[in-house]
């Protein structure tokens, strides 16, 4: 799926200042250090980094930042699986979207766990590393992973697998009488699906009107009226905010905006800084 321009974009490409580069090697190596220490402690030291609501009341602040690096796994053969899986996924979702972008994905993520969690009075990193999957599952949905290390799988068979299993949670969850945990898995999906509505929504939309153009007989071959345009005007791509085109600079890249109504081009400048054209205002 092909991500759209959202607020998100907009507020983490004029703020390139929040993100925090190489962000999971930072997470993973945490985690491999507090292993390491409750190897030695007779795991006795991650309990006292774990998320409690009721400690973090009492004074025990550090465990809102500390909860983060708690491994999921005892064992170091599923860890290091677990640890490098994750750090695949985040490091692609990095490069894809830029530090700025996945930092705040990450950070809402946690914000919001941290909430349920004085709500439930526990909380847990899991679901926000499974959404992250789905973010992946999104952006790459015929990567192939090797399931078992031999069975070629594509990400977003994996990503309906991973959607079963919040399910399956969300239902243990509801019949052990666990309302409040059932919160943990909500806040991960919501967190995807604040960051994923406009790309949703743009593909079901996209869909909807190609198909609307495939039956209408006022179809423009888009190709075929660019190369006419650059015979009679001089140059293919125009600004429709500034009026650069790719005349003035050959080294300018230019998009088509898919929320404008129309075929409006925009420089690198303004593509993601400007007044979306409805036709209907």
């Amino acid at each position: 799926m092909r991500s759209v321009d959202t607020w998100l974009d907009r507020f983490a490409y004029k703020h390139p200042k929040l993100g925090i580069p190489r962000l999971m090697l930072y997470i993973i190596f945490g985690n491999i250090i507090v292993f390491f220490f409750d190897q030695f402690s007779g795991f006795t030291f991650s309990p006292l980094l774990m998320f409690s609501a009721t400690e973090i009341l009492k004074g025990e602040v550090w465990r809102l930042v500390t909860f983060i690096f708690v491994p999921l796994q005892s064992n170091m053969i599923y860890l290091a699986l677990e640890l490098y899986f994750t750090y695949f996924i985040g490091t692609t979702l990095e490069r894809e979207w830029g530090s700025a972008k996945f930092t705040l994905f990450y950070l809402v993520g946690v914000l919001f766990n941290i909430a349920v969690g004085f709500a439930a009075g526990f909380s847990t990193m899991s679901y926000v590393n499974l959404s992250m999957f789905f973010a992946f599952a999104t952006l790459f949905p015929d990567m192939q992973f090797l399931l078992f290390f031999f069975l070629p799988v594509k990400a977003k068979w994996l990503a309906w697998a991973d959607a079963a299993f919040f399910l399956w949670e969300l239902i243990q969850m509801a019949a052990g009488g666990d309302y409040l945990l059932m919160l943990l898995p909500v806040a991960a999906i919501a967190n995807y699906f604040l960051f994923f509505w406009s790309d949703i929504h743009g593909y079901v939309g996209g869909n909807i009107r190609r198909a609307k153009h495939r039956r209408s007989r006022q179809t423009v071959d888009f190709k075929a009226a660019q190369r006419k345009a650059k015979e009679t005007r001089g140059y293919m791509h125009k600004c429709a905010v500034c009026g650069k085109t790719d005349a003035d600079d050959p080294t300018m890249e230019f998009r088509y905006c898919s929320k404008c109504d129309g075929y409006y081009c925009y420089c690198m400048d303004h593509i993601n800084d400007h007044v979306h054209i409805r036709k209907d205002d």
